[in-house]
């Protein structure tokens, strides 16, 4: 594993070697890289990990914060059978929907599944169009990306 100059560090009270190994499960090019124990620390590990090729660092630590929505992982996703794959894998075990494309998995993270043109779409310099697709986004949790498309295109009028 690559050092990298800004690396994602996750810290969970217990579970950060299962969370990575999920996580692992679920993205291809993906996987555990190195499990840590810390020995003068008790059961706390350090849990080195790829996500995408992306450097991630965890640990198992007791007194971890819970995690919130400042900080979520977005998942830009090419059609809606990827964005489908990982919604649903993502909440599988306990985790919950939110609006606007953004769940939370069982561990308490916060990810946002989007299709890969959304930030475009959304950042359109016609704001009748990105207002469309605003308006659209509002009123999903799981996003229909055709619905997102349709709304842009402006055939929802």
């Amino acid at each position: 594993m690559s050092i990298q100059k800004i690396t994602p560090f996750l810290w969970y009270s217990t579970q950060a070697e299962e969370a990575a190994a999920f996580y692992a499960s679920v993205f291809p090019d993906s996987r555990v890289v190195r499990v840590t124990p810390v020995p003068v620390a008790g059961s706390t590990k350090v849990v080195q990990f790829l996500l995408f090729g992306q450097p991630f660092i965890a640990m198992s630590h007791e007194g971890g914060e819970s995690f919130n929505h400042s900080i979520s992982f977005m998942v830009n996703c090419a059609d809606q059978q990827e964005l489908d794959r990982y919604w649903e894998k993502l909440v599988e075990g306990g985790g919950a929907y939110d609006n606007c494309g953004w769940l939370r998995d069982r561990f308490g993270v916060s990810w946002q599944i989007v299709p890969d043109d959304l930030i475009s779409m959304m950042s359109d310099p016609d704001p009748v169009k990105s207002a469309r697709v605003a308006k659209a986004m509002m009123q999903m949790n799981k996003f229909d990306v055709a619905a997102l498309k349709a709304a842009y295109a402006g055939a929802e009028d």
